[in-house]
């Protein structure tokens, strides 16, 4: 079966931000949140500054998947400059989409969107949302402090 033209612009795009991720690296000053997906052996190390309310910047570090770093890298695009509020919408979101849901608000997940298809995939999911999670325990940590 052959692959329709937007999967393949999908696989493009998931290939691209695996390859070259975004906002990958770690932020001086600031305490990362670790996690790790023991099924595959993802790990991800990421770095919130917060301002106030505002994430004013973000990064992660560590290895991973295919879908694992592209959907960090996706992840980071998505959240940078948002309010933690918008942020933990965002994961929501994300969270809906990986449940096979098609959520009205997928749009604002930008690149992320288009791991939508990952739904199909159960032991993929984790991989997916490894960076999400890192994300929301990153706003619980700055919240409580």
């Amino acid at each position: 079966m052959a692959l329709s033209r937007l999967d393949s612009l999908y696989m493009a795009l998931v290939a691209d931000h695996s390859k070259h991720p975004h906002h990958h690296g770690s932020l001086a000053g600031v305490e990362q949140i670790q996690l790790n997906n023991p099924t595959c052996g993802d790990v991800i190390a990421l770095s919130v500054q917060f301002e106030g309310e505002q994430i004013a910047d973000i990064a992660f570090s560590g290895h991973g998947c295919t879908i694992s770093t592209a959907s960090s890298s996706m992840m980071t695009d998505a959240v940078i400059g948002k309010t933690k509020a918008q942020a933990l919408a965002l994961a929501e979101t994300f969270s809906q989409l990986m449940q096979g849901q098609a959520p009205a608000q997928a749009k604002e997940l930008g690149d992320a969107e288009c791991l939508a298809g990952v739904a199909k995939f159960p032991q993929r999911i984790k991989c997916a949302t490894l960076a999400w999670n890192a994300l929301k325990k990153a706003i619980e940590r700055d919240s409580v402090n």
